[in-house]
């Protein structure tokens, strides 16, 4: 994500905490503010239950080691799509930024440029296949 779209998301999480119409004093946002400020800033819509499933499959399926945990490995896919959707032709800054954005204890300079290349792939495939 772009520094002055990290900005502008922060700023409007800051806004949108003090606003609302209820009594319930929380801070916290709802489920539809979320998805609005992540749409805003690039991120895909959360996957369903099966999407999610073949996409944790995927990345299983090129090193054991990506997934170590399920909701941090989607999380991760997701930011990434907001990368893919500003700059979908620079393969080579996207796989560099997929090797840096998936890392693991053991890989902690990531997997490499063809794990990445795959990973990459997943996520298109899976989690931002519109961008």
């Amino acid at each position: 994500m772009r520094p002055p779209a990290l900005i502008a998301s922060a700023v409007l999480l800051a806004a949108l905490a003090g606003c609302g119409s209820t009594d319930d004093t929380s801070g916290t946002l709802s489920p539809n503010a979320i998805a609005s400020i992540e749409a805003e800033s690039g991120f895909p819509p959360k996957p369903d239950s099966e999407t999610q499933a073949r996409s944790i499959t995927a990345l299983n399926s090129i090193d054991g080691e990506i997934v170590t945990g399920k909701e941090m490995a989607v999380d991760w896919a997701r930011s990434l799509c907001s990368v893919v959707k500003d700059r979908p032709n620079d393969q080579a800054k996207l796989v560099d930024l997929t090797n840096k954005r998936f890392r693991a204890p053991g890989h902690l300079d990531g997997f490499g440029k063809a794990k990445a290349t795959k990973i990459l792939a997943a996520v298109r495939k899976y989690i931002c296949p519109t961008y």
